[in-house]
Order: C-alpha cells, then structure tokens, then sequence
C-alpha cells in the first residue's frame, strides 16, 4: 500500500472485538504504544491497524488521527474504538465531546477505597515533571484545581486487606485519570511505574488496568453499541495470588455509573 502516512506493520497484534464498515473496536495489548512516537514509529496500534484496513484510515488524515478516538497507555491493555470513514468519525467525536461514550476500566488497587463506591470530581492538571525513581522528564498528572474538569465513577468487586478489584468509569478523558484519581484517593493501581510507590510498582508484572468494555451509539445506525473484553490473561496469575475473583467470570450488578454524589 503506496502513499500511507503510517507504516502498516503486520506484526503488531490486535484481537477485533467489534467491526463492520464503519466502526472497529480492538483490544489493545499491554507493552503496546497506542499511536506512533518518538521511539515507536512504527510498532504502536495504529501501525497494526493500517495494515488491515490503511486506505480508509488515510483517508480521515492526520488532522482527524487517523480515526483514532481516543488512546491507552502504553501498559494499559483494553478496547479501542477507531473510525473507518469520515461520517462514522464526525459522529463519535461529537459523542465523545457530549461525554455520551461509556469506558469502563477493571483495576487491581492497593488496600480498599473507604467507600464500596463513589464519584472522585477532583481536576487534573498536567505537567512536565520526573515520575519516582525515573529522572527522565516526560508529561504527567496531578490533581490540582488549576487542572480541567475530571470525573471518574468507581465501585468495588472484591477485595482483601492487600488489594481490591475495582470497576471504573472514565467520564471525562484526562491524561492518566483513572491512575491518578485513584492514588489520589489512597489506592494505587498494582504496578503503576509512574505514581506509585516502589512497593506498589513491584506488586504486579505491568499497570494492572484493563478497559473492558465500551459502549456507544452507533454514530450512523443509531444503535446502541455495547463491547466487551475478558481479563487479560497476563494478569490471571496477580488475581489467584491476590486471591480476588475474575471479574468476567463472576456475576455482577451494571457496571458503575457516576450518577451518586461525589465522595471524594
């Protein structure tokens, strides 16, 4: 495929959660950057994605990503939701502006939140700065009320005095939100090499976060579109030592929304 802004690379695996001619969602493995960049020209997801469907990603051009939505961390694993023409694209970026998208994370956390759930409406702001031990200067988080509006749901599946298995909702899309409401709130994700603390880093082989689920309206049928994705199996062994329970294997209320009153 000549002419193509990003290098299609076959080798970068995906599983297709979601597809048809207008709209994909993939689930994201861990280890894997979400766009290319400065070091990751052409091993990120939308490498992946141009080798399957290039020409209609080129298409929407940089100025719309590439279709991309919206983005992971790099050691986040879970659904992304990407565009395959311009009319889808237009569509779910009013939705995701409106707020109207559902991203729903599972989080393995230290100790337990002090509440079973809760809202954290605490701003975000953003900055250059060092994270822990790692003296190299990149952009990071923090709650501050110079930062944006930053809202995230949480509820608790399971836990123990250890760790707790949390579900949560991110209503707005802030860098790091779900990592950094949730040290805010005094339970750290597992394995969190940018804001936890060693001992909390080394609990876990990655960032303990998975996006399970998505759920949108179709921006040209109109249809409600409701995406799923198991546990990842690279982290089956932290929950069996943890001794907390698979949340895809569990029965379980809906998943959390952020309509209670702001607990934190």
């Amino acid at each position: 495929m000549a002419n193509l802004s990003i290098e299609p690379n076959e080798r970068i695996t995906f599983k297709t959660r979601y597809e048809d001619a207008h709209v994909i969602v993939v689930g994201k493995p861990a280890g894997v950057v979400t766009a290319p960049g400065k070091g990751h020209e052409r091993d990120s997801l939308l490498n992946g994605l141009f080798a399957k469907h290039g020409p209609k990603l080129q298409n929407l051009g940089a100025e719309r990503d590439f279709g991309l939505l919206h983005r992971l961390d790099k050691q986040t694993s879970g659904l992304v939701i990407a565009a395959l023409t311009l009319r889808a694209y237009e569509g779910l970026r009013a939705s995701f502006e409106a707020r109207e998208v559902g991203k729903y994370y599972w989080a393995v956390v230290k100790g337990t939140p002090s509440t079973t759930k809760g809202v954290i409406n605490r701003p975000i702001a953003e900055f250059m700065g060092e994270a822990m031990d790692d003296t190299r200067t990149k952009k990071l988080s923090r709650v501050s009320s110079a930062g944006k509006p930053a809202i995230t749901a949480f509820r608790v599946i399971a836990s123990n005095p250890a760790a707790s298995l949390v579900e949560c909702r991110a209503v707005t899309g802030r860098l790091h939100q779900v990592r950094v409401h949730m040290e805010f709130i005094g339970c750290p994700i597992l394995g969190d090499e940018l804001y936890a603390t060693p001992g909390v880093r080394s609990a876990s082989p990655r960032l303990a976060l998975h996006a399970h689920r998505v759920v949108f309206k179709h921006p040209i049928s109109g249809e409600a579109v409701d995406v799923h994705a198991p546990w990842p199996a690279d982290l089956k062994g932290l929950l069996k030592r943890l001794s907390l329970p698979r949340p895809d294997l569990i029965e379980q209320p809906e998943s959390v929304e952020a309509e209670e009153e702001d607990s934190e």
